[in-house]
């Protein structure tokens, strides 16, 4: 188990700019929705966004200490004009 205050700790450890939401969708500890905005996906395609965070969160994917991680990224920009910030 790992708690969204850890999961949020290594994304910004990652993507030190970053704005990270994590909310934990069961109350196990294992599956969660994180929200990112960094201005690090500038230039990069969806994949290549969820792909560094997915590397921040390397050691906790591969202990399955988060079994599940539904991720939604955005940069700065995109992040304004997204009707849910």
């Amino acid at each position: 188990m790992i708690s969204p205050q850890q999961v949020q700790e290594m994304i910004k450890a990652e993507l030190a700019d970053a704005l990270v939401q994590v909310q934990d969708l069961t109350g196990g500890g294992d599956h969660y929705q994180v929200t990112v905005v960094s201005s690090q996906f500038a230039g990069k395609g969806l994949v290549q966004q969820h792909q560094l965070v997915y590397g921040a969160l390397k050691s906790a994917m591969s202990s399955e200490a988060i079994h599940a991680l539904a991720l939604k990224t955005y940069t700065p920009e995109a992040w304004q004009n997204n009707p849910q910030s």
